[in-house]
């Protein structure tokens, strides 16, 4: 059997159903993922943020968000602005890691902000998170733009790098 996998921004359902998912598996963490959820649908509604989805035979397996505003992005300045898109919550369920799929999304995501005018991505990881800044580099998240701190919806400090490439 061919397996079908799609690209595309998610629908407001979509989104629903992918958050639940990850309140589900962040149990630990429950309260911050529900307010991510309040606030990315929020976002979603007012054009601030596209969200993009992998789709295998149905499923959503992959995800990335594209941030368009300054107005919700924590320390924004050189970050996101009218031609410079922030990018968050990479995410791929674990059994479809390291086969192609969010590499394909990300590829999809690029093109599609490409076309809509963007011509620098940016984003965010923990210094200590030594895995994805690989992956980010690998995707060309060179260019060191800044440091900072960033706050979860309970209070949690979390110190963050921040990192740009072109995309044009």
């Amino acid at each position: 059997m061919t397996e079908l996998f799609i690209c595309k921004i998610a629908s407001p359902q979509e989104m629903k159903i992918k958050w639940e998912y990850e309140i589900a598996q962040n149990e630990e963490d429950k309260e911050n993922w529900i307010v991510w959820k309040k606030q990315s649908m929020e976002n979603y509604k007012l054009g601030h943020a596209i969200p993009y989805y992998g789709i295998l035979e149905g499923n959503i397996i992959c995800e990335a968000t594209a941030i368009v505003s300054p107005k919700v992005v924590q320390n924004s300045t050189g970050l996101v602005d009218s031609h410079t898109v922030y990018l968050s919550a990479f995410r791929t369920i674990n059994k479809f890691q390291g086969k192609g799929y969010f590499s394909k999304l990300f590829h999809f995501m690029i093109d599609d902000l490409r076309q809509k005018g963007f011509t620098k991505a940016t984003l965010g990881v923990e210094p200590a998170e030594e895995k994805n800044k690989e992956i980010y580099a690998h995707y060309g998240f060179t260019e060191y733009i800044k440091s900072g701190k960033e706050y979860y919806p309970d209070g949690t400090v979390i110190d963050v790098e921040y990192y740009g490439k072109t995309i044009l």
